[in-house]
C-alpha cells in the first residue's frame, strides 16, 4: 500500500528538505569521494603541456602511474584550464558538469517539462544524486555528462524533424572519447547517412586541428597510446564493468572469445536499434546504442554508466516504472565493490559483475520501436511527426495536480523519455601531494574506479 504523501507546499517543502538531508548524509557518508581525481590528471597534463613543455601524454599524477588518456583533440579542448589555477578549474568543471546533468534532463523530458513543477524536479534531483554513476562523474570531474549532452543533442534533432542539423554533437564527443563513435555507426544502421558523414567530418576535423596543434602528440597517441591497454588501468579490476571486464575477472584472457562476444553484442544492437530507428524511437535507439557501447569497450568504468541514464528514461515512458525503480535502484548500491578483493566463485561471477548485467538485460529487453502507428519523423508538422520519443518529463506529477508525485519519482528515478504511443567506490586517490599506494583508495580501500595499474579517465 503506497503511504499517504503530502499534498500541500508545505508538507511537499518539507519531504523534500528531509529527502535531500537524507541525501546528503548518505552522499557524504557511504560513497567514498573521488577527490577530483581524473580533474587533476586533466589539469595536469594541460598545465605540464602549455606552460613547462612537456608532451600532454607523459605527465603522471605525483605518487601515481597515471596520466592523459584521451584523444589529442580532448586536450586541446581543455586549453582554457591552462588559464585557471586548480581550484578555479574544480569550480568551472563542477558548473559544467550541472549544466550538462540539466540539459540531458531537459533533452529527456522534452515539451512538458515545465508541467512537473519544483517538486517533480527536486525529487528527481534527490534521486539522481544516489545514482552510483552520477556521484562518481562529479567527484572525479570526469566528462562523460558532456558527451551525453552533446550526442542527445543529436537525438533530439532527429525525433523532431530537424535531422539535417544531426550528427555535430556526436562528432565532437567522438572526438574528445573513442566509445561515442558507435553513435555514427547508429546512424550508419538507421540510414541517415547525412548525419553519419557530417559526424565523421566534424570527428576528423577535430582530430586534425589536434594533429595541426601538436603534431608530436597526435603521432605518439595514434601509433602508441592508443593501443596500450596499460595506461587505461587493469582489466579485471571490479569497476570494469564491460564484457571484457567479465572475462578478466573470470581469468578469460583469451581476445577471441572478447571478440566473439563483441560482434554477438552489437548484431544484437545492430537489429534492436534499426527497428526502433524504423519506428521514430530516436530515443530508444540511442539509449541502446549508449548500452552496447558500455559493453563493447574494453574499459567501462562504473562512471562511464551514466550512458544508461536515457534507458531508465525509456523503461518509464513505456510504462515500466518498478522495472525501472528496481534496477536504477541496484546502480545506487555501489554493490559491485563487495567483491573488491576477491571476484572468485558463482557469487563474485554474479555479484562483481552486477551492473554488466543490468546493462546486458537492458540491450536485450529495453522497450524500443512502440510509437504509434502512424506517425513518422522527419516533419515538423504535428501531423505527420512523431518526436520519438520526443522525450516528455519526470515520472513526476505537477505540484499544482493532486496527485502523488514522489510515488513516480521514486519508483522512476529518472525521467521519462517520452511517451510514444501511450495516452562507492573508486576515485582515485586524490592529490599530487598523496604518496603511492599499491591500491589507490581512500580509508576504506574503495576510492578508486581504477587500479593500481594505469590509469583513469
Amino acid at each position: 500500500m503506497t503511504p499517504a504523501l503530502p499534498r500541500t507546499d508545505r508538507g511537499r517543502l518539507l519531504l523534500v528538505l528531509a529527502l535531500a538531508t537524507l541525501v546528503t548524509v548518505f552522499t557524504a557518508t557511504v560513497p567514498l569521494l573521488r577527490d577530483w581525481f581524473d580533474l587533476r590528471v586533466y589539469y595536469g597534463s594541460i598545465d605540464s603541456w602549455v606552460h613547462h613543455g612537456s608532451r600532454v601524454y607523459d605527465y603522471r599524477v605525483p605518487g601515481t602511474p597515471y596520466g592523459f588518456t584521451y584523444p589529442p583533440f580532448a586536450a586541446v579542448a581543455m586549453l582554457p584550464m591552462a588559464l585557471l589555477g586548480l581550484h578555479a578549474a574544480i569550480a568551472v568543471a563542477l558548473l559544467l558538469n550541472l549544466a550538462a546533468l540539466a540539459l540531458v534532463l531537459r533533452l529527456l523530458a522534452g515539451p512538458d517539462w515545465r508541467h512537473h513543477g519544483w517538486y517533480g524536479w527536486a525529487l528527481t534531483a534527490c534521486l539522481l544524486a544516489l545514482f552510483e554513476p552520477l556521484r562518481d562523474t562529479f567527484s572525479f570531474g570526469q566528462v562523460n555528462l558532456l558527451l551525453l549532452a552533446l550526442v542527445l543533442a543529436d537525438a533530439t534533432l532527429l525525433a523532431t524533424g530537424r535531422g539535417r542539423l544531426a550528427g555535430v554533437g556526436i562528432g565532437l564527443a567522438a572526438a574528445i572519447k573513442l566509445t561515442p563513435a558507435l553513435f555514427i555507426g547508429l546512424l550508419l544502421v538507421a540510414g541517415r547517412r547525412r548525419a553519419a558523414a557530417v559526424a565523421t567530418a566534424v570527428a576528423a576535423g577535430a582530430t586534425a586541428l589536434a594533429a595541426a596543434v601538436d603534431p608530436d602528440a597526435s603521432r605518439f597517441y595514434w601509433t602508441e597510446a592508443l593501443w596500450d591497454t596499460d595506461r587505461v588501468g587493469r582489466l579485471g579490476y571490479v569497476s570494469n564493468q564491460s564484457v571484457q571486464g567479465v572475462l578478466a575477472r573470470l581469468g578469460e584472457p583469451d581476445r577471441a572469445v572478447w571478440a566473439v562476444a563483441v560482434l554477438l553484442i552489437l548484431g544484437v544492437w545492430a537489429l534492436r536499434t534499426r527497428r526502433a530507428a524504423a519506428a521514430g524511437d530516436w530515443t530508444a535507439a540511442f539509449a541502446l546504442t549508449g548500452l552496447a557501447a558500455c559493453l563493447v569497450s574494453p574499459i567501462t568504468w562504473v562512471h562511464h554508466l551514466v550512458w544508461l541514464l536515457p534507458s531508465f528514461a525509456v523503461l518509464v515512458r513505456a510504462g515500466r516504472p518498478r522495472v525501472a525503480g528496481a534496477l536504477y535502484g541496484v546502480l545506487c548500491t555501489s554493490v559491485v565493490w563487495l567483491w573488491f578483493d576477491d571476484a572468485s566463485g558463482v557469487d563474485g561471477f554474479l555479484g562483481s559483475n552486477t551492473y554488466a548485467w543490468i546493462t546486458l538485460g537492458l540491450l536485450l529487453w529495453l522497450p524500443a520501436g512502440q510509437l504509434r502507428p502512424g506517425l513518422r519523423t522527419g516533419s515538423r508538422s504535428t501531423s505527420t511527426t512523431t518526436a520519438a520519443p520526443v522525450p516528455t518529463a519526470p515520472a513526476i506529477s505537477p505540484a499544482s495536480v493532486q496527485t502523488d508525485p514522489c510515488t513516480a519519482a521514486a519508483t522512476a528515478g529518472v525521467v521519462t523519455a517520452g511517451r510514444a504511443g501511450a495516452g562507492g567506490a573508486p576515485s582515485e586517490p586524490t592529490a599530487s601531494t598523496f604518496p603511492a599506494d599499491p591500491k589507490p583508495q581512500s580509508s576504506s580501500e574503495r576510492a578508486s574506479s581504477y587500479t593500481a595499474d594505469p590509469s583513469p579517465s
